[in-house]
């Protein structure tokens, strides 16, 4: 088993930063790949950016440029570092950690873009 726990959200203004944090747990030597996911209202949950088990990352059209991910091996932790954020950026964002078997999925985390 696998347990992935998300943090960082909340509120923040346009055009604002804000880094959301993901730490595993469990059998970690297990994870193929990690990935940032996010599900707007009314929406289906999209990939936001992943993660690979040789560390290649990649990223939405819709955020390139703008967030990065990157991970701390000591910690298992991965982060998305988003910058100047938009009001359509808000979202439930989740973190998920992949093996061969199965998708492991956090409780999400919730990041408000308003003025």
């Amino acid at each position: 088993q696998v347990q992935v726990v998300e943090s960082g959200g909340g509120l923040v203004q346009p055009g604002g930063p804000l880094r959301l944090s993901c730490a595993a747990s469990g059998r970690i030597f297990s994870i193929d790949s990690r990935g940032w996911y996010r599900q707007g209202p009314g929406k289906q949950r999209e990939l936001v950016a992943p993660f690979s088990s040789g560390g290649s990352t990649g990223y939405a059209s819709s955020v390139k440029g703008r967030f990065t991910i990157s991970r701390d091996n000591v910690k298992n932790t991965v982060y998305l570092q988003m910058n100047s954020l938009k009001p359509e950026d808000a979202a439930v964002y989740y973190c998920n950690a992949e093996t061969v078997a199965q998708k492991y999925w956090g409780q999400g985390t919730r990041v408000t873009v308003s003025s």
